[in-house]
């Protein structure tokens, strides 16, 4: 069995107007690749470390899903928007489905 990918965004939203236009952009590339959102800027406790005021975690069903829905074109063109209204960090990264031995 593959195991799920989590894409995850920490931000600072600048623009909310310009956030909404973004998830317009974004809403048919990111349904298309299988995208299920866990969590969008709800409550947080940052207990360690430094970050940004906002997360969103994303899950698919595979790595594979995962990058082909950021780099594909029309995720790209929508990533231009978002740009320009927030600063961020991105990633994907693959999901763990072994034993749970710690």
């Amino acid at each position: 069995m593959t195991a799920k990918a989590y894409w995850t965004t920490n931000n600072t939203i600048h623009d909310m107007d310009g956030l909404y236009r973004y998830r317009a952009a974004n809403r048919e590339v990111m349904t298309r690749y299988g995208a299920k959102f866990l969590a969008m800027q709800g409550k947080q406790d940052i207990v360690e470390g430094n970050a940004r005021p906002n997360w969103t975690l994303v899950e698919f069903l595979s790595f594979e899903a995962a990058s082909n829905c950021y780099y594909d074109p029309a995720y790209q063109k929508a990533a231009q928007i978002r740009h320009s209204v927030a600063e961020e960090l991105q990633s994907l990264v693959e999901g763990y489905d072994g034993p749970q031995d710690f």
